[in-house]
């Protein structure tokens, strides 16, 4: 799952106007995946290049225990809920943000060939759909454009906007199924997805700046 993690940021958003910012829950729904990449620049958590190991990615994701085991992923949840109800008073928003940040876990779940934990150690989880593309890939795109969609529907941004982000959620959907892959992990690993994540959270906040106001 790459794209589709934005989708319960987007729908987050549209199904209530006491949701944080659009780019605040883009980076909540991919946080986990922030702080696995920067743990694997630190040597924290680590994987690998195994070509086979999935159908779909060759990443094997082998040593992960406190970005994506549910433990952890709760703990990070947890951080965004408590930051946001302290410093804001928002506790519906971060109610709102916090789920979206546990949402990464799930959605991993469905795809990931087991290398969840629940708690760090084994057993390891995963129900593999990557060994599946024509269920993952319809999957993913559904629910990632079905959210934008009903963002779309409910907030009313600038079509060429919505439009814009749509072509960028595509490209880098496409590069990550299509395109050339790395033959082994390095710093550059970790910069890229940096790069992507934040390219999408830049669209992102731009359209919705042409959103209808909150509250």
């Amino acid at each position: 799952m790459f794209i589709g993690h934005w989708a319960p940021a987007l729908a987050a958003a549209a199904a209530s106007r006491k949701a944080p910012p659009l780019a605040l829950l883009f980076i909540g729904a991919q946080l986990i995946d922030w702080a696995f990449f920067a743990f694997l620049l630190l040597g924290v958590e680590h994987m690998r290049v195994t070509p086979g190991i999935s159908a779909m990615n060759p990443m094997d994701l082998y040593h992960m225990p406190y970005t994506h085991s549910l433990l952890g992923a709760a703990a990070f949840a947890g951080a965004v809920w408590l930051a946001r109800s302290l410093l804001l008073r928002d506790k519906v928003g971060a109610l709102i943000g916090a789920t979206v940040v546990l949402s990464h876990w799930f959605l991993d779940l469905l795809v990931h060939v087991p290398d969840l934990t629940l708690a760090g150690s084994p057993p390891k989880l995963g129900l593999g759909l990557w060994n599946h593309p024509w269920i993952e890939m319809p999957l993913e795109l559904g629910l990632t454009f079905g959210a934008l969609w009903w963002y779309w529907k409910a907030r009313n941004p600038a079509l060429p906007r919505v439009v814009a982000l749509a072509g960028v959620l595509l490209l880098l959907q496409a590069i990550n199924w299509f395109g050339p892959v790395e033959p082994e992990v390095t710093a550059g690993t970790s910069y890229l997805a940096f790069f992507a994540y934040g390219l999408a959270t830049l669209a992102a906040w731009w359209m919705a700046r042409s959103a209808a106001p909150q509250g």
